[in-house]
């Protein structure tokens, strides 16, 4: 069984990048395993397999990242670059102002 997740980067001010993430999406995996990579780096991938601290394993072709209006958890997890480090996210749970500009 895979867990899913997303990975969203800013692009503008109302313009994330909504990287997919099929297996070990859950928090315990991915917080460490996305320590070395940049929001760069992830969005270079477009679509990810799996996110390890030494590689990104990424589907082939990938497809692109759909781009939403904000950060939107549509799978069970969502990552976020804040204040230079990776973040889960629940935009349910957070205030209007508490979520990532």
């Amino acid at each position: 069984m895979s867990t899913r997740a997303q990975i969203a980067i800013q692009l503008g001010p109302e313009e994330w990048a909504h990287i997919y993430c099929h297996y070990d999406g859950y928090p315990s995996h991915m917080l460490p395993a996305l320590v070395p990579w940049t929001p760069k780096d992830i969005l270079a991938a477009k679509e990810i397999r799996q996110v390890r601290a030494d590689e990104l394993d990424c589907f082939d072709p990938p497809r692109e990242p759909p781009i939403l209006p904000r950060p939107t958890r549509e799978l069970c997890h969502l990552y976020v670059w804040q204040d230079g480090t990776w973040v889960e996210l629940d935009p349910e749970a957070a205030q209007p102002e508490e979520l990532p500009s």
